[in-house]
């Protein structure tokens, strides 16, 4: 039986706003990965996302009457930017309702396009539910970010233009996931057509709504999700989306923020093109499956979903990319404090292209040294430097993937402070908002001494700290049971080596 979203996608009007995108080769990646890459350039839609499609084969086909009542919509950006558009195509009111943590580039860009921005909330739930008192106060008109047959068909345009430019001679086809839409049209069309084309779904490690929905066989719903990938950042999946995966993909893949991080450099060294993180996550999933799978000379083809990021995240994206893509290599090594241990350690090093490197006097026997360094053969390359220096009588932790190490370690040597005590270390993240960080300090400091402490602003929605706080060992309970009421997210890093070695009593 013919779906009757075939009808639907090749009936949607979105052309009125958007270009057909290019489907472009990729010829460093493909090289490097020995696998055809293509890329299909969503992120070169006049607002910068594929959202404008089914935002605006929505608008375009309500009744005149129901226009006249305005839109509204929930969105964290792109699809309220889609909104935004095709509500000033007809001439009607558009109300976008966006978290207070929307990146202040998105803000802008709705408000550019004419759309009247209401801030409300931390998550995109919030946002949701306060865009449908408009509906009940106001009787406007919902346009909903995925679970819509019309959204769902304006997206699924996309899949039309990869199989008039491909002719259907494809391997796979990765498609970044957040509440569904995107996949769900693009899958829906190209099974039908090229049953034979994998469709590979991609999320973020900490927002993976659809991977156990269809894991769990029903809908679930994400305690919480992070943020960096904000344009994929839902806690629950459309339940017409649902259904449509689960008839049509063939497999979610999974990654962390480092893994995007090198996919947005991907990206940029073969189209000289700065993607958001969501844009980059097909890109990341491909490398990912392609590695894990051995594959060598398929073609693919990967979706770039958009390019509105905000210019303090690209910070965090370079510092991050090449260790994402195994590019670089973070390690902690404990050499003897004694003559020419020092030279003998930069010996091994040899001519490699260090990009970071703390030396720390510890003792009068033994230093610290946390260092990184360019990799050009990936991870065989850190396993031989790490077995080097460990026959040389050096104890070495590699750090690469150690998180607090990364975000705040790395920033912030400085050796221990002599004779402290009763001292525990926590990681702790809040919503990055005006007055958050006062609020944190005031809620955690009221009582116990803070003996450490370090924050840095990574461009992203929520705010990491770390902190030492002096607790005797009788008021810990009692401090735990602090920590639980103030709502933060957090985690204890005490025994983390990489404090252990550098900061610890």
């Amino acid at each position: 039986m013919v779906s009757p979203y075939i009808e639907q996608i090749l009936k949607a009007r979105v052309y009125d706003v958007a270009i057909e995108s290019p489907l472009e080769h990729a010829p460093r990646l493909s090289q490097r990965i020995d696998n055809h890459v293509l890329l299909k350039r969503e992120d070169l839609q006049p607002v910068f996302s594929f959202k404008l499609r089914g935002a605006y084969n929505r608008i375009a086909k309500l009744s005149d009457s129901a226009a006249q009542r305005g839109v509204v919509c929930a969105s964290a950006g792109n699809h309220a930017q889609g909104v935004a558009l095709a509500a000033r195509r007809r001439a009607i009111q558009a109300v976008i309702v966006m978290p207070r943590t929307t990146p202040q580039i998105k803000i802008d860009a709705v408000n550019a396009l004419g759309g009247e921005v209401v801030l409300h909330g931390d998550d995109y739930d919030s946002a949701f539910e306060h865009a449908l008192g408009f509906v009940r106060d106001r009787n406007m008109v919902f346009v909903h970010p995925f679970d819509d047959p019309d959204v769902i068909a304006g997206q699924g345009t996309i899949a039309v233009e990869i199989a008039r430019q491909t002719g259907g001679n494809l391997d796979a086809v990765f498609v970044p996931v957040g509440g569904g839409g995107l996949i769900a049209g693009v899958s829906v069309y190209l099974k039908y057509l090229y049953p034979g084309i994998r469709i590979i779904g991609v999320e973020p490690e900490d927002a993976a709504g659809m991977y156990e929905s269809l894991k769990a066989g029903r809908r679930v719903t994400l305690e919480r999700v992070g943020l960096f990938a904000d344009g994929v950042a839902v806690k629950r999946v459309g339940e017409e989306t649902f259904d449509l995966c689960r008839a049509h993909v063939d497999e979610i893949i999974l990654l962390d923020n480092d893994e995007i991080c090198a996919a947005i450099q991907d990206v940029f060294e073969d189209t000289r093109s700065i993607v958001e993180p969501a844009g980059a996550l097909a890109v990341a999933g491909l490398k990912k499956m392609a590695a894990r799978e051995h594959w060598h000379g398929k073609r693919v083809a990967a979706i770039t979903s958009g390019a509105n990021i905000n210019f303090d995240r690209l910070r965090h994206v370079a510092e991050r990319a090449d260790l994402g893509g195994e590019r670089e290599a973070l390690l902690a090594v404990s050499i003897p404090e004694q003559p020419g241990s020092f030279r003998q350690f930069c010996e091994i090093l040899g001519r490699r292209s260090i990009t970071e490197f703390n030396y720390r006097y510890e003792s009068e026997t033994a230093a610290h040294v946390f260092v990184s360094f360019s990799l050009a053969r990936g991870r065989g390359e850190k396993d031989s430097v790490m077995q080097t220096l460990r026959g040389a009588g050096y104890t070495v932790t590699d750090m690469s993937d150690n998180e607090m190490a990364k975000l705040h370690v790395r920033y912030m040597i400085g050796g221990r402070a002599r004779g402290i005590r009763d001292e525990l270390l926590y990681r702790f993240e809040f919503p990055e908002r005006p007055g958050a960080l006062l609020k944190f300090l005031d809620a955690v400091g009221s009582r116990w001494n803070i003996s450490l402490f370090h924050y840095r602003n990574q461009g992203t929605d929520y705010g990491r700290v770390l902190a030492g706080i002096q607790v005797p060992a009788e008021e810990r309970a009692e401090f735990l049971q602090h920590l639980n009421e103030l709502h933060y997210e957090y985690a204890d890093e005490t025994a983390n080596p990489a404090y252990r070695m550098f900061l610890g009593a």
